[in-house]
């Protein structure tokens, strides 16, 4: 049987993971994210805080802001991840 929790608890349990993401490996972050797009709750910030390719949690990456364009490279992958700031 699968278990199914409503929309709070999901966002409770998403708040509890994203507190220790440190230690988090790359398939429990996927499993997170497909929780999240479950019960369309939207991750705003809490997706800056891993890859998008290779779902490492950032520790040391490189971090670069050019004319209003913060960039964010993976120190596992090599992708570049892309943000405009306000």
């Amino acid at each position: 049987m699968k278990k199914t929790i409503s929309k709070t608890q999901a966002q409770e349990e998403i708040q509890e993971f994203f507190k220790e993401i440190g230690r988090k490996t790359p398939k429990e972050i996927k499993k997170m994210r497909k929780l999240a797009m479950a019960h369309k709750i939207p991750l705003k910030d809490k997706k800056n805080l891993f890859c998008k390719k290779c779902l490492i949690p950032y520790e040391n990456s490189k971090i670069r802001v050019k004319k209003g364009i913060k960039s964010i490279i993976c120190d596992k992958c090599g992708t570049i991840s892309r943000k405009k700031i306000n």
